[in-house]
């Protein structure tokens, strides 16, 4: 499988983790791409017309984006626990931790995004949303408290991997002031070997 691939992408590293907690990273080829809403990258909409990563193309040429999806079909590729669980309860609870730290993820994408451009064609009243929704999601963890990591799930990857994204980009919010069980929380998540082996690396 060729997966088109940036080092600073957390929906990117989302995959990745997925793909070493499952045992399959050794199967996934990876290919650096730039994407940018305002310039189309050829080479990846001939592969995917929303002109995004990841891209996870399989060896038969069948292609397939969007990190959820992506991760849905790696979760059938393997013998282990499963990255989505089956049990309802369970299922339900990492699905709803996923769309959590999915929507972190979108937020962090839209302020880098966004503080790109000059100051004069920065939206003030959108960065302040996006802070402000940044922080409720952060609150709502810390209030959840989500268990120890002993098999991680679809949400447990998600959302370490946007508090990981958040430090990358955003390390002057300080988000653990506060919210000292969220902030232990990931402090074990982050030493798993999944996630150093997909720490985001600031180059094109």
């Amino acid at each position: 499988m060729k997966l088109l691939w940036s080092s600073r992408s957390p929906f990117v590293r989302k995959v990745m983790v997925a793909a070493h907690e499952v045992g399959l990273a050794g199967r996934i080829a990876t290919q650096r791409v730039v994407v940018a809403a305002d310039k189309p990258n050829a080479h990846v909409t001939a592969l995917n017309p929303l002109n995004k990563i990841p891209t996870l193309v399989l060896d038969e040429g069948t292609v397939l984006y969007d990190s959820r999806v992506i991760c849905e079909y790696l979760d059938t590729l393997h013998g282990g626990p499963r990255l989505i669980p089956s049990e309802p309860a369970a299922r339900w609870t990492a699905l709803r931790r996923q769309a959590l730290g999915d929507g972190l993820m979108e937020f962090n994408v839209f302020r880098v995004t966004e503080l790109r451009r000059s100051k004069e064609a920065q939206s003030e009243g959108h960065l302040a949303a996006i802070r402000l929704k940044t922080a409720l999601v952060l609150d709502r963890l810390e209030a959840e408290g989500p268990d120890p990591v002993v098999q991680p799930d679809i949400g447990h990857i998600a959302i370490g991997c946007a508090l990981s994204h958040l430090d990358f980009r955003f390390s002057a919010d300080a988000w653990r002031g506060g919210r000292p069980r969220l902030s232990a929380w990931y402090a074990a998540f982050a030493e798993r070997p999944s996630m150093r082996a997909t720490k985001f690396v600031d180059v094109y």
